[in-house]
């Protein structure tokens, strides 16, 4: 049901504050509950939808600790960027959930295509830089400290492209409560929903540590 699924998502919105707060004061945890949590999201995914209800929640609380990790990384460098994040954040989700609820956007085929396809070649980028790392360069454009107008650009678009995925979630949700999906479908939706959250928030955090470097 849709409630069921909007419950979920608030105990996964729960349990990613709390673990936020244990990322915060102690950010050693940060890496190894990044690893837990990758590890977790891929076996949701791909292994078993099934068992969202005992994924999804420890998935929530090991990404909340590497948030607070990484956040407490940008406060260090700029004062006051975590609420900025958080208020953006939870700004567009409200934002883009009136804006399907009243119809204002459609998640018609070609917005799926056009979401899918932009996702696509935004982890095609990460994938490059990542494989760069390893012969110690990167794509400078990812960079949070660069403050070039192009690499400002380059955020702002994947910022555009996670929040539009947003919609994608909503309709997923909707769609499977009306279709009558198995009840464990709530914990699956709820997961995909903070996936695409926890992505916009470090996209958030990346833009504006970009435009505070200039």
């Amino acid at each position: 049901t849709l409630d069921g699924a909007v419950n979920k998502t608030g105990i996964l919105l729960a349990l990613c504050f709390s673990g936020a707060a244990i990322g915060w004061n102690i950010p050693a945890l940060m890496l190894p509950a990044m690893i837990v949590g990758f590890i977790l999201a891929m076996v949701t995914i791909f292994r078993s939808k099934e068992k969202a209800g005992s994924t999804a929640p420890l998935y929530a609380l090991s990404q909340g600790i590497f948030l607070g990790g990484i956040t407490l990384m940008y406060e260090n460098m700029f004062d006051g960027i975590a609420i900025q994040a958080i208020g953006l954040t939870f700004g567009i989700l409200a934002s883009l959930l009136v804006c399907y609820k009243s119809g204002l956007i459609k998640p018609t085929e070609n917005f799926r295509l056009m979401v899918t396809a932009g996702i696509g070649g935004i982890f095609m980028l990460y994938m490059v830089s990542f494989v760069m790392s390893f012969f110690g360069s990167g794509i400078t454009l990812l960079s949070p400290t660069n403050g070039s107008l192009m690499s400002i650009g380059l955020s702002l678009g994947i910022v555009c492209f996670a929040s539009l995925s947003l919609v994608l979630d909503f309709d997923f949700i909707e769609e499977g409560a009306n279709q009558g999906l198995p009840k464990y479908m709530e914990w699956y939706g709820a997961f995909a929903l903070m996936v695409t959250l926890i992505w916009l928030y470090l996209e958030i955090l990346r833009l504006l540590s970009k435009i505070r470097s200039r």
